[in-house]
């Protein structure tokens, strides 16, 4: 199934879809950046929700409500933290996006937004990141949903990174 993708340089938190992706560290309990913006939008119930959750290992996901934020779920993912790129991290990272879309179907969510998972403080290169992230939400599913993928980009840097990846493969962005 075809999947519609969009574009938006808007605050994560602030988007109305059923799922947003929270890029977290490992305990799921708050952090910076990605992880802190969420935690602080959704209020301390996202915390208290992620607690008996007992963490998640890097390339998994896990789900909770969004509590305070327009979207109807956080899933919660922990990318590599790039080490040059010979320690497995391509393939983590494709697995970040692989479960995350997993769970947004289980969910019965017909939209997500992912930020830029791994490109801050874990310092992947953002252009790698991109093509990672394309390959794993465009890949052929059986999935009805979601039909609709959205990345959220931090900055004009990001928006002109994903643009350009998706200019090359031929898809229209929404937004």
């Amino acid at each position: 199934m075809s999947r519609r993708i969009g574009l938006t340089a808007a605050d994560i938190t602030a988007l109305d879809v059923d799922a947003i992706v929270n890029a977290a560290n490992r305990t799921l309990l708050g952090g910076g950046g990605v992880d802190g913006a969420i935690h602080d939008a959704a209020g301390p119930q996202l915390r208290e929700a992620c607690r008996p959750l007992n963490g998640c290992p890097v390339g998994e996901a896990k789900a909770t409500p969004g509590f305070r934020l327009p979207a109807r779920w956080v899933i919660h993912t922990v990318g590599p933290v790039w080490q040059g790129g010979d320690s497995g991290e391509p393939g983590q990272l494709a697995s970040c996006y692989r479960r995350c879309m997993e769970i947004a179907a289980d969910l019965g969510a017909g939209s997500i937004a992912f930020p830029a998972i791994s490109c801050g403080a874990y310092r992947y290169p953002m252009e790698l990141a991109v093509e990672v992230a394309l390959d794993q939400v465009t890949a052929p599913s059986d999935a009805k949903v979601p039909t609709e993928v959205w990345f959220c980009c931090f900055g004009a840097d990001a928006l002109a990174v994903y643009s350009a990846a998706l200019s090359r493969r031929a898809i229209d962005p929404l937004g």
